[in-house]
């Protein structure tokens, strides 16, 4: 299993000289890639393109960029150009997003989800490997029937033969095409409890495309707390999965919630989101159990990082991408640190 960064997405507080030094400091540590999220704050393109610029080993990963927010043919000019300007590091990874954030920030319906994923990573395959992009069907026909447009091709040739691409899931449906159609899961509050199930509608995916596991990058974000006591480690971590659990979607559609659910906390995910959706954040996050947090994140000292990774590993993860917690920069980089000599003690 290799480590990772997630950097998440800048918010108005954010100091941009932070985020770079945890690259860097990844970088240094021999950390695989350095993710970078987009939902309705900073995108991810123009931070992965800032940090190209600034490192030269590490893999460089969009984690996601947002599918209703762009058409397909211009992720993939994006694609190809990050790739183009690093050399080469750059990975795909793609999600749908939410009906609130789709229609209420893009503006674009969230309606058969799944297809229009399908669609739009045809159109992106298309447009990479620098064939001519004709693509049928209600969601992105090119070119638009009946009017003066020409079919085109990329004109910038990519790095790469094949540039990898991922695909954020977690229900059931999107896991499965995931599994089909991707050349990794990017998964968050993944638990290892609930791996063999997850990973068995990824490999029903694979076996639809005629393909097993192998090589198949399994992408989970974990939230890492270093410290003695666990429960003062988990505190930092439950704002996170209450904004998920509570305010990631509507009441009747947030998948956030019934991936808890399914984990067991169907009791504690309903009071979460009615005190998010009440207006009561901060009652939210009180509200989110230990276990939940425990579960989903890897908490405690250097031994206890290392028993998680090893249970993570155990369950399918190739890719470990943290988040690191801490009150100030100095605390982030040494859980970075500490993460990677408890990767070592797996060995």
């Amino acid at each position: 299993m290799r480590l990772a960064l997630n950097l998440g997405y800048l918010s108005g507080r954010a100091d941009p000289a932070e985020t770079f030094a945890l690259a860097q400091h990844a970088e240094r540590l021999g950390f695989a890639s350095v993710w970078a999220a987009e939902a309705y704050s900073s995108d991810s393109p123009s931070v992965l393109a800032w940090l190209a610029g600034q490192t030269s080993t590490i893999g460089l990963g969009a984690g996601v960029m947002q599918i209703p927010g762009r058409t397909p043919a211009l992720t993939a000019m994006t694609a190809a150009t990050l790739d183009l300007l690093s050399g080469g590091r750059f990975s795909l990874g793609l999600g749908v997003s939410g009906p609130q954030v789709s229609e209420g920030w893009h503006g674009v319906p969230f309606a058969e989800p799944s297809a229009r994923t399908r669609a739009y990573v045809e159109v992106v395959r298309l447009a990479l490997s620098r064939q001519t992009v004709r693509h049928d069907g209600p969601h992105h026909p090119l070119p638009l029937p009946d009017g003066p447009g020409k079919a085109l091709r990329l004109g910038l040739r990519p790095v790469r033969d094949h540039l990898p691409l991922y695909l954020a899931a977690v229900g059931p449906r999107n896991l499965e095409l995931a599994g089909e159609i991707a050349d990794g899961w990017l998964a968050v509050f993944f638990d290892p409890d609930l791996a063999a199930e997850q990973l068995g509608h990824v490999g029903s995916g694979r076996a639809r495309a005629g393909l097993d596991l192998d090589g198949f990058d399994v992408v989970a974000t974990v939230p890492l707390s270093v410290g003695e006591d666990l429960h003062a480690c988990a505190d930092p971590v439950r704002a996170y999965a209450a904004l998920y659990v509570g305010g990631m979607g509507s009441r009747e559609q947030n998948f956030y919630f019934s991936l808890a659910v399914r984990m067991g906390f169907a009791n504690e995910a309903a009071e979460i989101q009615d005190l998010y959706l009440a207006g009561r954040p901060r009652d939210a996050e009180a509200a989110v159990p230990y276990p939940l947090v425990d579960r989903t994140s890897l908490l405690g000292d250097r031994s206890r990082v290392a028993d998680g990774l090893a249970r993570l590993a155990a369950a399918g993860v190739t890719t470990c991408a943290l988040v690191p917690y801490g009150v100030t920069l100095a605390d982030r980089l040494g859980a970075l640190t500490l993460a990677a000599e408890a990767l070592e003690l797996t060995a």
